[in-house]
């Protein structure tokens, strides 16, 4: 294989560099993958945004849309300058790779830091979670201008299986719940076999009866949130690592090239 100007590459070089092609296609692929993770979360999920007191969510969804974008077109540029052997690329691909692994270890650094400051509150935050999970039940399902929450109500307790924010006792002092005209115990959302009227019993063969309410559900999802963002954050990590050792390796040897 021929480099630019018509010399010939060493088998050192040539090794090298259809190594980091095949490392920026995997890059490129990790990117894709982020990318639709974070589009999977906002579409599908996005209806519990209604409900919690805390732009996290929306946050994580928007974070993991932003890193496949920037792996995505990290890649490319990788790839590009890979396929021309040009070297000026091939340090621009290098400090991106650079930025985003230091950007990476700050993220983490202070999610360490504000995990560790939060410790001794991490109660009381979780019961301000739950408090207002209950509030917003109460107060907003089936009223006039909160469709949204009452839709991420309902699609809650049958997606997770659960009634009630700690337990289906909750839906008693729920606003709709105490309107003269409505006989239901509980949302027919609550109901194992879903179906208009179904909540006029809230007999456990007939509602789920989930230990903990949706509160838990919710918590466990979130939670999982979290782990995605630390397995994307170290898998991206380790592919940007050894694509560094790569790209200057590649970088060496083509500045060593005769020409």
């Amino acid at each position: 294989m021929e480099a630019q100007g018509g010399n010939r590459l060493s088998c050192g070089t040539i090794c090298l560099k259809y190594l980091l092609f095949l490392f920026n296609i995997l890059f490129w692929l990790a990117g894709a993958a982020v990318l639709a993770v974070g589009v999977w979360t906002l579409v599908e999920k996005s209806d519990y945004i209604s409900l919690l007191n805390s732009s996290f969510y929306l946050a994580s969804a928007y974070i993991l849309i932003a890193a496949g974008v920037i792996v995505i077109v990290t890649g490319i540029i990788g790839c590009c300058a890979t396929l021309k052997e040009m070297r000026a690329l091939l340090i621009v691909y290098l400090v991106l790779l650079i930025c985003i692994f230091l950007l990476e270890i700050i993220a983490g650094v202070l999610a360490y830091i504000t995990y560790q400051e939060c410790f001794p509150f991490c109660y009381q935050l979780d019961e301000e979670l739950r408090q207002n999970l209950k509030g917003t039940m109460q107060q907003k399902y089936k009223q006039s201008g909160e469709d949204d929450v009452t839709q991420a109500v309902d699609k809650l307790q049958q997606e997770f299986k659960c009634c009630g924010s700690y337990n289906s006792s909750d839906w008693r002092d729920c606003a709709w719940i105490q309107e003269p005209l409505n006989k239901r115990l509980v949302p027919d959302s609550c109901c194992k076999s879903p179906g208009d009227l179904c909540g006029l019993r809230d007999h456990p063969s007939n509602i789920y009866k989930v230990e903990g309410g949706c509160i838990v559900k919710l918590e466990e999802f979130i939670l999982s949130q979290l782990y995605i963002l630390a397995a994307v954050g170290i898998g991206i990590a380790f592919l940007q690592f050894v694509g560094m050792m790569f790209t200057c390796c590649l970088y060496q040897n083509l500045k060593e090239e005769p020409y």
